[in-house]
């Protein structure tokens, strides 16, 4: 059972974990039969509702309407999530027990009943991607329905809340099933019940709420038994301290909220980075982290009970960081994975998501942001910046997460740039990062042009896991067509490529990285310098210790609304056949792949579960010490040649 991604696992374990491990082995062992079933967990206290939340949602009347659209959608049996779209379901049988279990790629099911810890989610073969079910029973379809219950008092939304509690409790006893098979899933779907009660706790049955505080007891047990813990102490651990702190509000266990409340905080300054970049190396998933701990934060202070004033620092700085590498329209870099987590949820697609979360920081420090915030039901709980100020633009380095940024106007254009200098993830495993170093991602004119690949699946990925991870897909150099750090399965790395700042500077900006990747396959160290220029930018990619040039591949991935055409050394880049941008590269040899395979590229997937044809413009040749250089012209009057 689940061999071969322990003994990869292994590879990246310390004593300490591989005891850790062996440990929480036991404890499964000895939970079965004895932890499973209700029984032990029926017993006590109806939770309260989390204070100030729903004042704060009524008090917001932008985020109102699509508030009552989701929950509309959610009314007519439908949900989509993850780039899919569940059976829609009449409204007399919205929740029957099978839905719990769905895979809706497949079409197949989840085995009923078995101890959670015997199913095998990350063998997807005949069943699915594990993730999908697991989205549905977080419940985050319930928030809407809440908020909505507490707009309007509706009654038909109250029963349907009801439907889908007394459907999940009768199919998903604890210990069995696919719900109570990782904590992170546990501890979002007691945020959700959460949620529920505070919005709309007062008008909910006394089954029903008799029914919430069973879920949380139990969800509170399972998350202290098996935390996530060494390798696996990312973004799952900072779920589950949530949940656990928030259960221990809502059910008035000032004892354990107390003791909680020290380990959010803590993992709040170790996942967000002193210069304010996502420890796992990716805006989504730190957004995803950052909310969890804003959520706790909120109630903590609605409490009396205030974090530490470090906390509230290293939020703003996550909320800084995340407005210097957004565009205008309010997204950001695809920069390593993203499986469009979100902890409030309308169950809509949210693009700009990163950016809600960066608002609602804004707004509960009382500072101003330089966007407004998306009407979502998100900013609806959490106050409103105090006001707009001007857009972030000029030069910003991350030395810590590792991130150079260019923001402003050149050449009568709106540039913005930001070059990967950073480590590959968080831990050990570094398991949602991707082998970007030394990447370059580029906006012009608020579009962005030069993108990173995205994400596209997880453990139903195959071989385009492995291609959308790899240094390959990205707009890096590669030598012999090798990834700087190697794949160990879809959440490990066996050899993890580390990155260095070697120097900058401001005016003009120039910045100068390198990482060792190929140190011991090549015997040489990969070196970028990125500048401006009088026409745009320059890319010098240079092979420190080569003794000989080695073949070598540079990768230039395009929006899917660009098209490439090729002219000699030089590609012009245009949109809808207008001129946007040309690439001069070394020399003629010269690529360009759209939709091809899982080894050739030519894809970006601007959605979990979706991948979009788009040019992936590939120069090979030669390079040693000496480099060769790359020029992008954005200047209108060379564009337009």
């Amino acid at each position: 059972m689940k061999l071969g991604w322990y003994l990869a696992r292994l590879r990246n374990m310390s004593p300490g974990e591989v005891l850790h491990r062996l440990v929480e082995n036991r404890k499964r062992i000895e939970s079965r039969g004895r932890h499973e079933g209700w029984e032990r967990f029926s017993d006590g206290p109806l939770p309260s509702a989390l204070l100030g939340l729903k004042a704060t949602f009524l008090a917001t009347p932008a985020s109102h309407p699509p508030t009552t659209a989701a929950a509309q959608s959610i009314m007519d049996g439908r949900f989509a999530a993850l780039g899919l779209e569940w059976p829609q379901r009449v409204h007399a049988d919205l929740f029957p027990a099978a839905l719990w279990r769905l895979s809706p790629d497949t079409g197949s099911a989840w085995p009923a009943g078995a101890y959670c810890f015997d199913i095998n989610y990350r063998q997807t073969a005949g069943v699915g991607d594990i993730k999908y079910a697991w989205e549905f029973n977080r419940l985050q379809f319930l928030q809407p329905l809440a908020a909505q219950v507490a707009l309007t008092g509706g009654t038909a939304e109250l029963g349907v809340i009801e439907r889908a509690i007394d459907s999940w409790y009768a199919a998903n006893p604890p210990f069995r099933g696919i719900g109570w098979a990782s904590g992170i899933e546990v501890g979002l779907r007691a945020i959700s019940l959460l949620l529920v009660v505070s919005l709309c706790g007062e008008l909910l049955s006394q089954p029903t709420l008799t029914r919430i505080g069973a879920i949380l007891r139990a969800s509170a047990f399972w998350l202290h038994r098996f935390p996530s813990d060494f390798s696996s102490a990312n973004n799952h651990l900072m779920a589950e301290l949530a949940g656990r702190y928030l259960i221990a509000v809502a059910l008035d266990d000032k004892a354990a909220a107390a003791q909680v409340q020290v380990d959010v905080e803590r993992e709040v300054m170790l996942q967000i980075l002193p210069d304010g970049v996502g420890a796992e190396q990716t805006p989504t998933y730190a957004a995803f982290t950052a909310e969890m701990a804003l959520l706790c934060a909120l109630v903590a202070q609605n409490a009396g009970t205030p974090f530490a004033s470090e906390v509230a620092e290293r939020l703003g700085l996550f909320a800084d960081f995340i407005f210097w590498i957004s565009g205008p329209d309010g997204t950001v870099p695809a920069i390593g994975d993203d499986d469009e987590g979100r902890v409030i949820s309308l169950c809509q697609p949210e693009p700009d998501y990163p950016v809600s979360v960066a608002v609602a920081i804004r707004g509960f420090l009382g500072q101003s942001a330089p966007t407004a915030a998306p009407p979502t039901l998100r900013n609806g709980l959490f106050a409103a910046p105090t006001a707009l100020d001007q857009v972030t633009s000029g030069v910003r380095t991350f030395p810590v997460g590792g991130y150079s940024v260019w923001r402003g106007k050149h050449t009568g254009r709106q540039v913005g740039a930001v070059l990967d200098h950073g480590p590959l993830g968080y831990l050990s495993i570094a398991a949602h990062g991707h082998a970007d170093a030394l990447s370059l991602r580029l906006t012009i004119d608020g579009k962005p042009v030069l993108v990173d690949p995205g994400t596209y699946r997880y453990q139903g990925g195959g071989a385009w896991r492995d291609w959308f991870r790899s240094s390959q897909a990205h707009n890096t150099m590669t030598v012999a067509n090798a990834s700087q750090s190697l794949a160990a399965g879809a959440f490990n790395w066996s050899h993890k490529a580390q990155t260095r700042l070697d120097g900058s500077t401001d005016s003009p900006w120039r910045v100068t990285a390198s990482h060792d990747g190929y140190q011991r396959r090549f015997g040489v160290r990969h070196q970028r310098t990125t500048a401006m220029t009088e026409q745009g930018m320059s890319i010098l990619d240079r092979l420190s210790g080569a003794t000989s040039p080695l073949d070598c591949v540079l990768t230039f991935q395009l929006a899917p609304d660009l098209l490439g055409q090729i002219d000699g050394n030089t590609v012009a880049v245009s949109r809808g056949g207008k001129p946007v941008f040309r690439l001069v590269l070394p020399t003629d040899a010269i690529q360009i792949i759209r939709g091809g395979g899982p080894t050739e590229g030519g894809w970006v997937s601007s959605r979990f579960g979706h991948k979009d044809p788009a040019d992936r413009i590939v120069w090979s040749g030669e390079v040693d010490t000496n480099g060769v250089t790359t020029n992008i012209e954005f200047d209108r009057r060379r564009v337009a040649r």
